[in-house]
C-alpha cells in the first residue's frame, strides 16, 4: 500500500494541477480529439495484499458527522465480495458475498437496535441473481450481512436513495431497465415494498439519486445520461442531460456521482472510454458543463484508466478536510492484472477545474 505522508503531496498537487492539461486518452493510449481533460493525481490508493487478483468495480464512501477522521470506504469485488477499506487504503473487513458489482449506502437506516447505515450490492452470481444487503454499525465500525433479495431479472448496476423516512434500492440491468423499491427493517430482516419500473433503449449501469432534489440519474452506457422524476408514482419519462458525443464523454458512461461544495451541486461522470470525468453543475433542471479532468499518474501513485464505479463524498472525510471522490482504477501500475481503488482530494479537482 503506497500513502501519500499526511497529504503533504496533495498539497503540492493542488498547485501543479491548476494549469496541467492531459491528452484524450484512452486505455489503450489511444490519442482522440475531445475537449482537453485537466489533470488530477491521487492521494490514497488500496493495496489488497491477501487477495492478488482482486476483479474491482465500484466504491462508496462514509464519515462520521461528528468525527470525519472516522470514516471507510467499502468496495466491490466482481468476483468474491465486498471489501470495507480503512481511509488509509488498508483492509478492514472482507465479506465473502460472492460477485457483487454495484454499491451504495445510506445512513439513518431505523432498525430494531438502532440506527445503522444500510449498505446493498448488486449481484450477478449465475442462477442467484439479486442485491446483498448490509448494515454498518457507526459505533464499532463494523459490517454484517443483512439479507439477501432476489431478482426475477439480471442486475447490472445499483444505487440507493431516500425520501424523508423511506429508503429505496435501485437496480439497472443490461435490458434497458430500472428497478425501484423500498426496502425497510421487519422483524425478520429487510422487507421489500412495490417495484416501480423504468425503461430506456440500451443497457444501463451507473445511477446516482440526489435525494434533496428526488432526482434518480441513470447512465446508458452507449447513449448517455438521463434524470428521472423520483417519487414512485411521478412520470416516467426520460430527461436526456448529456450524451456521448465522444468530446465531452466517450462510450461508455459508466459511475454517476452528486459532489456538493460550497452550496452548489456538481454531477460527475465516468467517461470511461477515454478514462476521464466530465463534470456538470446542477442549476435545478439545467446541467452546464464545466469541464473535465483525468487522474494522472503522482509521485508514488499510479493513474487511473477504464473507471466503473465512483463515488463522492461532500465535508470532511479522513484526513480530506473538504470532501474526496474514490475511483475504481482498472489497471493498477506496477501490478500486472490487477485493480484496485483511488481516492482524489477533492480541492485538487476543484482547483484543476477553477470551481
Amino acid at each position: 500500500m503506497r500513502l501519500t505522508p499526511s497529504l503533504l503531496i496533495a498539497a503540492s498537487v493542488l498547485a501543479l494541477s491548476a494549469c496541467a492539461m492531459t491528452e484524450d486518452r484512452g486505455p489503450q493510449g489511444i490519442f482522440a480529439p475531445g475537449d482537453p481533460a485537466r489533470s488530477v493525481m491521487a492521494a490514497v490508493e488500496t493495496v489488497l495484499t491477501t487477495d492478488p487478483e482482486v476483479d474491482a468495480d465500484d466504491p462508496a464512501l462514509w464519515a462520521d458527522p461528528r468525527d470525519p477522521a472516522r470514516a471507510v470506504m467499502f468496495g466491490t469485488d466482481k468476483s468474491d465480495g465486498l471489501y470495507v477499506h480503512n481511509m488509509d487504503g488498508s483492509v478492514r473487513q472482507f465479506l465473502p458475498s460472492g460477485p457483487v458489482n454495484n454499491v451504495d449506502l445510506r445512513v439513518g437506516f431505523p432498525t430494531s437496535v438502532g440506527e445503522r447505515v444500510l449498505v446493498a450490492a448488486s449481484n450477478d452470481a449465475p442462477g442467484a441473481n439479486g442485491v446483498n444487503l448490509y448494515l454498518f454499525d457507526p459505533a464499532t465500525l463494523t459490517t454484517a450481512d443483512y439479507g439477501f433479495l432476489p431478482t426475477a431479472y439480471e442486475p447490472y448496476g445499483f444505487c440507493m436513495g431516500r425520501r424523508g423516512e423511506a429508503f429505496y434500492l435501485i437496480v439497472t440491468t443490461k435490458a434497458g431497465t430500472v428497478h425501484q423499491m423500498s426496502v425497510a427493517d421487519g422483524p425478520n430482516g429487510p422487507v421489500i415494498g412495490p417495484e416501480r419500473v423504468l425503461t430506456l433503449a440500451s443497457q444501463l449501469e451507473g445511477c446516482v439519486v440526489h435525494d434533496a432534489a428526488d432526482t434518480l440519474y441513470v447512465g446508458e452506457e452507449d447513449v448517455g445520461v438521463w434524470r428521472f422524476d423520483f417519487d414512485p408514482s411521478g412520470p416516467s419519462t426520460a430527461t436526456e442531460i448529456a450524451r456521448v458525443d465522444r468530446i465531452r464523454i466517450r462510450d461508455d458512461v459508466e459511475g454517476l456521482t452528486i459532489m456538493r461544495d460550497r452550496g452548489v451541486e456538481y454531477l460527475i461522470v465516468s467517461s470511461q472510454g477515454d478514462s476521464t470525468y466530465p463534470v456538470y453543475r446542477i442549476e435545478g433542471q439545467r446541467h452546464i458543463y464545466v469541464g473535465r479532468f483525468a487522474i494522472v499518474d503522482g509521485p508514488t501513485i499510479d493513474g487511473v484508466t477504464s473507471t466503473d464505479g465512483l463515488d463522492a463524498f461532500s465535508g470532511p472525510i479522513g484526513p480530506f478536510p473538504e470532501g474526496a471522490v474514490a475511483f475504481h482504477d482498472d489497471i493498477d501500475s506496477p501490478s500486472p492484472g490487477q485493480q484496485n481503488f483511488k481516492i482524489v482530494d477533492w480541492r485538487v479537482i476543484r482547483e484543476a477545474l477553477g470551481l
